[in-house]
């Protein structure tokens, strides 16, 4: 008769067997989920890999008698019941549009390209002079929805006597989504041609943050576009072609990075089935149209917490035990799944600089002290852009610039503003293009 000591081994054997049979169908699922593209919800990776488990404890029962054939059926049970939770939403999964903020008019504009945008209005709000030229705010993401921070920032400049317009970029915040194909560098420069054509007045200046610099950069290169564009203020962009992409080289001083409270609130990667959506599309495993999640469910699924580090990144070390909400839960947008499509085509297209080099229209570039961009990213904008005429470097800030922290929006809207008015700066012009290599030799 077996000792004690000999059944709880062989039952911790039987255990383990059947540990790592869960564990392979798993693996089996994922894999398949990966070679489908996610078919069908990930329902076509589920009932093959239920397929190739039940045959398996088929052939592993043949041999015993009937009650104790069953038993290898145990983990294709628990293995099906744990891949199902991948195949079964939790969110809506048509689109959950964010509620209308309060304090600014906005309007949904049909554009000549076929995008229709949510388009926030600031008129000018002072009793001062107002500057003649309209302003137009291209928010970074790339596709996501215009934050609370960003728009108390352009509350300051209508303020100062701008007439600002921001439109969500499509696909973004309350704009209307495009199909998957359709998300490409190429149509947010299109699109932005035909939102200041559709504006109807005139000429307009632009500034372009992060993602929003990209698309600007890219219009200043195409003359059609650039002739509607009166001066064009480049801040903290990310790569502009494939060969600047692939780019790595020097960044800003320290971010808050890994110094920073981890961000707070909910999480879709805590949800299995976008954990494994979200994850093997950021490895190239799914592609941004899978057919594991809609575009419109990945949107609403999404929450600000899934962006983890990457806000405090946007700030520096000293700020990183004071970076403030830069959003509300309601209004913040972000599609993870057309970002990624977008930034993929800037990844795969040629160089620009060819075109850039024949940029006549007035510019400024902005670089922040702890950027987190590759600073090759803006340097190559100002070695081959021989219309900037101005590059700030802003002090005690990061990657995002106005932020609600100490003077930063003033001093922010003060070059801004300098700029557009062709006013003495208040900061030096700094770096210039003959400086460039120093500057990415000492300011990192």
């Amino acid at each position: 008769m077996p000792t004690p000591v000999l059944r709880l081994v062989r039952f911790t054997g039987r255990l383990l067997l059947a540990l790592a049979a869960v564990a392979t169908l798993v693996v089996v699922f994922l894999a398949l989920v990966a070679l489908t593209d996610g078919a069908g919800s990930g329902l076509a990776a589920w009932l093959t890999t239920l397929g190739i488990g039940a045959v398996l404890a088929l052939w592993r029962g043949r041999h015993r008698t009937w009650p104790t054939r069953l038993v290898p059926f145990l983990p294709v049970v628990i293995a099906a019941a744990l891949t199902a939770t991948v195949c079964i939403p939790t969110v809506p999964t048509a689109r959950r549009h964010s509620p209308a903020l309060p304090f600014v008019s906005t309007q949904h504009w049909n554009l000549a390209t076929g995008s229709r945008v949510a388009v926030n209005h600031y008129p000018p709000a002072n009793p001062g002079p107002r500057h003649p030229v309209p302003f137009v705010y291209l928010h970074g993401g790339p596709v996501r929805g215009i934050s609370v921070q960003d728009h108390r920032f352009l509350q300051l400049l209508a303020r100062q006597g701008h007439d600002v317009y921001a439109y969500e970029h499509a696909g973004g915040g309350r704009s209307d989504l495009l199909t998957m194909d359709q998300y490409t560098i190429s149509r947010s420069v299109r699109d932005l041609a035909a939102f200041v054509d559709r504006l109807d007045n005139g000429k307009v200046d632009i500034l372009g943050f992060s993602g929003g610099g990209v698309v600007l950069t890219r219009a200043l290169a195409d003359p059609g576009v650039a002739a509607r564009l009166h001066r064009a203020i480049i801040a903290e962009p990310g790569p502009m072609d494939g060969p600047t992409a692939h780019i790595t080289g020097h960044k800003g001083r320290a971010s808050a990075r890994g110094l920073a409270p981890a961000p707070t609130g909910p999480r879709s990667t805590h949800v299995p089935r976008y954990a494994v959506a979200f994850g093997l599309m950021r490895l190239g495993l799914l592609t941004p149209d899978t057919g594991l999640i809609g575009q419109a469910e990945g949107d609403n699924a999404f929450t600000a917490a899934d962006l983890g580090s990457d806000t405090a990144s946007a700030y520096c070390a000293r700020d990183a035990h004071r970076i403030p909400a830069e959003d509300t839960a309601q209004n913040f947008s972000f599609s993870p799944a057309a970002s990624l499509r977008v930034q993929q085509t800037v990844k795969d297209s040629p160089s620009i600089a060819p075109l850039l080099r024949q940029s006549r229209t007035p510019a400024m570039l902005m670089i922040a002290e702890c950027s987190s961009q590759v600073r090759q990213w803006a340097t190559a904008i100002l070695a081959h852009d021989p219309a900037v005429q101005r590059t700030q470097y802003m002090p005690g800030v990061g990657h995002h610039m106005w932020n609600g922290l100490d003077d930063n929006n003033d001093r922010a809207a003060a070059v801004i503003t300098a700029f557009l008015q062709d006013k003495p700066v208040p900061l030096p012009n700094y770096p210039t293009r003959d400086e460039i290599p120093t500057f990415l030799r000492d300011h990192k």
